[in-house]
């Protein structure tokens, strides 16, 4: 099974293309003849409230080899009239299993989709995306109500899929992984974009933490400059094991920071009086070196040539500090005509480039 920890779609409203796409990928490989061999003991009308009552892969009128799980997350929820989302329209088409609905915002019932196969038991858990402050308070004034197999509960692997905030932005926007239960086994945590594949133990409740991340980037920050994975988990009785799978069709992304007072390459150029175009020349020169990079590194994850036409261009983002040392000056040139001096070489031809200031503290 393919499990998806919520945002399918960057869009609350995906187009037309991308939702061809989606569901183009879904029937090329998700449909076959080999049946599933995944045991569903839950009540379908309850666990994914569709308008059928049954799992996409119990139907009749269609053959499903590898069925798809997924919550939804805070880019595609449900709102307007029915307060349907995109993972409703490709579960009516019975291509996805959408589960872990949050219809009341300040109660949440989480109750699991219940799958055997041979003797080991999964116990899926999901929470979709509500807004972080809610959800802190849900959890705090125990809000949330949490179901289980009603026979041998000992017996279950409980794996949950969340999509919230990991980290405290504030005190109360994100989600503590102490709040939740610890008779979990695996949590797949979705939302944050950094790829941390690699299961972390929390020793305060026993269980292990996985946080894929996105699949490509969507904004030039380091957490996302992190190589893309995808996991396969292997799950036998209550233990489990994980296979990482570096995503090599990824748009390569490189980010790079630099302080111009103390990088040796730009040494004694804030004395010189017009320096805007040496400036600029040599920081073309630092991009270059890191198109070059993204380049050589996208070459190097692939198992076949590829022509360089068909190679992506990369992201790239330069963050550099232009506070010129007392007596001297940087004359930095427009950032966006220095990024259009790309074109052709990367991906975001606006914003390549972004200079700043020390901050300075002043004293009261």
């Amino acid at each position: 099974m393919i499990l998806l920890a919520g945002d399918l779609f960057h869009d609350n409203k995906p187009s037309r293309l991308s939702m061809y796409h989606v569901m183009r990928s879904l029937r090329k490989n998700c449909l076959g003849m080999k049946p599933c061999e995944l045991q569903f003991l839950s009540d379908a009308n309850e666990v994914f409230a569709s308008a059928f009552g049954h799992v996409n892969y119990e139907d009749p009128d269609i053959n499903i080899s590898i069925p798809v799980f997924s919550i939804h997350g805070n880019h595609d929820d449900p709102s307007g009239q029915g307060n349907y989302c995109s993972l409703d329209l490709l579960q009516v088409a019975g291509l996805v299993n959408y589960y872990g609905r949050t219809p009341k915002a300040d109660e949440i019932d989480v109750k699991p989709v219940l799958l055997q196969k041979g003797q080991t038991k999964l116990a899926l858990y999901g929470i979709s995306n509500v807004r972080d402050e809610r959800m802190f308070r849900n959890f705090r004034d125990h809000k949330v109500k949490w179901f289980r197999p009603n026979q041998q509960s000992t017996d279950w692997f409980n794996l949950l899929a969340v999509h919230q905030n990991h980290h405290a932005h504030t005190a109360t926007s994100y989600l503590p992984e102490n709040m939740l239960p610890e008779w979990l086994d695996l949590v797949v945590w979705g939302h944050e974009h950094e790829c941390l594949i690699d299961p972390r133990h929390n020793p305060e409740t026993g269980f292990h933490v996985m946080q894929p991340g996105s699949s490509v980037a969507t904004s030039l920050v380091p957490g996302e400059a992190v190589a893309k994975h995808v996991a396969v988990v292997s799950i036998t009785g209550k233990d489990f094991s994980v296979e990482k799978h570096r995503l090599k069709t990824v748009r390569p992304f490189v980010t790079a920071e630099i302080v111009l007072a103390t990088d040796k390459r730009f040494k004694g150029l804030e004395k010189k009086k017009d320096n805007r175009q040496e400036l600029t020349r040599r920081l073309m020169t630092v991009v270059e070196e890191m198109i070059e990079e993204a380049n050589v590194e996208w070459e190097s994850i692939q198992e076949v040539d590829v022509d360089e036409h068909e190679r992506p261009l990369p992201l790239i983002r330069l963050k550099v500090e232009y506070t010129a040392p007392e007596g001297g000056h940087y004359d930095i040139e427009n950032p966006q005509r220095f990024s259009g001096r790309f074109s052709g070489k990367v991906a975001n031809t606006n914003d390549v480039v972004h200079f700043y200031r020390k901050k300075t503290v002043q004293s009261t």
